[in-house]
């Protein structure tokens, strides 16, 4: 593609696998081995215990604060557990870092899992004090807020703790279940991860991992994408069992502890945490499932037809056009790429993009023993957040990267929040994530100048956009009913199958083939496993970005400064609050189909570019 820009893409015939950069993390220890390992896990244990005994049964009295305490000295409570967290957030940080680009390494896993266990024993001994602030009554400590300006600034990550309040347990069961979270849950993602990474997938005589083969999927020979689709299908039915024992055995995990906490439906702990209504998330979901017809299934109908075919295979919806440029990007142009489109936004926002690949805090490589996929890992404030990409130099792969740095760039703006109040729930977190995307794509739109090229453009762009919010509804819409059946009982691998295709059939429609090769999928999406019903907040994070930009486009004044103030709010706001400033209403029952409407919108266009 022609990009005119001072900054040209650089095209290589092929990518150079040992110019792509790999992180150091150096900056949190020297090695495994670093002795100063063992001090901050000593030094960890040492704070922990103290503020057991300085604070724990100290708060409260049937209720309410103690005389003997005041609000400014339950902010220094919270400051003292703050820094303790913060540490073991250092620690366990660095374990899984070192863990996700090494998942079949012995040393590392045996390095990863030790961090796990003392930290967990470490926290134990401080899971009275948010069980105890839980116990405050409002007007004690509405009374703690005006006598502490300190205490007030922690006020918001105090109400996030206070959301759980009525599906907490008692002291001793909450620390029962936080000490066997190594050998229970936790245990099962890390057999899932190691399988995965495990899995040689053979492709003419070739061993791949996962991420080079689901790279084939959008290659321009349909052939390749065949061999591909099979190669995972063989790969994933090989560990079948293995997949399908960890799927039973966490959702009859999560149901154990739902019914225990009182949770009304198996969603209810994930719209708690991301802090969102339930009834929001089902507008959403009934919004994009209402759209399937004219988003999804007018989409791959028409791009059978581009492609000259009948149907499509399901290995086919996301190949590119056969005029689109296949020219591999390299990882120089692709960095001017992403920068340029964040700079022409806000200067400030690139300024930060730029730190990320001036310094080593991207492992780019796609190899053996590497998790799949990408992501942003915000580590802690005192130190920095580091991106995990698999890059093959494709255009999507760069929309990855600036999705990805989306993330990086907002967990630093947050940063300065503090360890307590710098997360964000997942659905504001994919707003900032899928916002760069859209920059990226916007800026590449608009330097393009041939039809040709724009169709490609966009064709890869709807892609994207389908697989965030159509996709991810329909993977919503599996894992619920996956969950809501297992409590009637064990799913063989043929039940989770039978899931798996029907409600993939009911979002891309008749114009997809769903050949039954493709019946093993589910066992690769690792959110899954690693966070039960996380993936709709991807399509939250679309369609809010959808609406965002078009107030963006309009003029909205200041409308940079505004998404700043959002990023840098961090965890202090909630999503309403966040949107008010951009005129936007969540909870409106028209919002989700205005961001609908720009997908459908982008459809349109290829229809009359057809």
């Amino acid at each position: 593609m022609t990009i005119a820009s001072t900054h040209q893409p650089r095209h290589e015939k092929g990518l150079q696998e040992d110019t792509l950069p790999r992180w150091d993390l150096t900056d949190f220890y020297a090695s495994l081995k670093d002795p100063q390992i063992q001090e901050d896990l000593n030094h960890a244990a040492s704070m922990a215990k103290n503020f057991a005994a300085q604070y724990a049964g100290k708060f409260t009295v049937a209720g309410s604060l103690t005389g003997a305490w005041t609000g400014e000295e339950l902010y220094q409570a919270i400051q003292a557990y703050e820094k303790i967290e913060e540490l073991l957030g250092k620690l366990v940080s660095f374990g899984y870092l070192s863990f996700a680009t090494n998942v079949n390494n012995p040393p590392v896993l045996q390095f990863f899992q030790m961090v796990q266990e003392q930290s967990t024993t470490i926290s134990s001994q401080m899971i009275f004090f948010t069980l105890e602030l839980n116990q405050i009554e409002d007007k004690a400590l509405e009374k703690a807020y005006q006598e502490s300006t300190g205490l007030m600034n922690y006020r918001p990550w105090i109400e996030s703790v206070r959301l759980f309040r009525s599906h907490q347990l008692s002291a001793d069961l909450e620390k029962l279940l936080h000490e066997k979270s190594v050998t229970g849950r936790n245990a099962w993602v890390r057999l899932f991860e190691e399988t995965l990474a495990g899995i040689k997938f053979l492709i003419d005589g070739q061993e791949m991992a996962l991420a080079e083969v689901l790279n084939r999927f959008s290659h321009k020979d349909t052939q390749i994408r065949r061999q591909a689709a099979h190669a995972l299908s063989e790969g994933l039915t090989r560990h079948g069992s293995v997949l399908t024992l960890v799927t039973n055995t966490l959702a009859k995990d999560k149901e154990i502890e739902d019914t225990w906490r009182l949770y009304s439906h198996p969603v209810a702990s994930r719209n708690l945490s991301n802090q969102v209504e339930d009834d929001v998330v089902e507008a959403l979901v009934t919004a994009v499932k209402g759209s399937y017809g004219r988003l999804s299934h007018r989409y791959y109908a028409l791009k059978a037809q581009w492609l000259g075919m009948k149907k499509l295979d399901y290995w086919d919806r996301n190949a590119p056009l056969p005029e689109a440029d296949d020219a591999v990007i390299s990882w120089e142009g692709a960095k001017d790429i992403v920068l340029n489109a964040y700079h022409a936004f806000s200067p400030e926002m690139a300024n930060i993009g730029r730190r990320f690949f001036d310094r080593p805090w991207i492992d780019a490589p796609s190899q053996a023993g590497k998790e799949s996929g990408a992501f942003a890992h915000p580590t802690v404030p005192s130190l920095h957040p580091y991106l995990l990409v698999n890059y093959h130099g494709k255009l999507r792969d760069v929309m990855t990267l600036a999705h990805e740095l989306g993330h990086g760039i907002h967990q630093v703006l947050a940063s300065d929040q503090g360890f307590l109040l710098s997360g964000t729930p997942l659905t504001i977190a994919e707003t900032a994530s899928v916002f760069g995307e859209m920059l990226t794509f916007k800026a590449l739109l608009a330097q393009t100048a041939s039809p040709v090229q724009r169709r490609s453009l966009l064709v890869s762009k709807v892609d994207d956009m389908i697989n965030t919010v159509v996709r991810q509804i329909a993977f919503f819409e599996f894992e619920r009913a996956v969950h809501q059946r297992r409590r009637k009982g064990e799913l063989t691998t043929e039940d989770i199958g039978d899931i798996w295709v029907a409600t993939q059939h009911e979002a891309l429609g008749e114009a997809v083939t769903l050949d039954p090769v493709v019946r093993p999928y589910w066992g690769y999406v690792s959110h899954f496993i690693h966070a039960p019903f996380y993936v709709y907040a991807y399509a939250f994070g679309d369609c809010l970005v959808n609406s965002l930009y078009s107030v963006y486009e309009s003029g909205h004044p200041n409308f940079s400064m505004l998404y700043m103030d959002l990023l840098k709010a961090g965890g202090t706001k909630r999503y309403p609050e966040l949107l008010a400033p951009f005129g936007l209403d969540a909870k409106n029952p028209t919002f989700w189909q205005q961001g609908l409407t720009v997908v459908s919108g982008f459809i349109d266009e290829l229809e009359r570019l057809s």
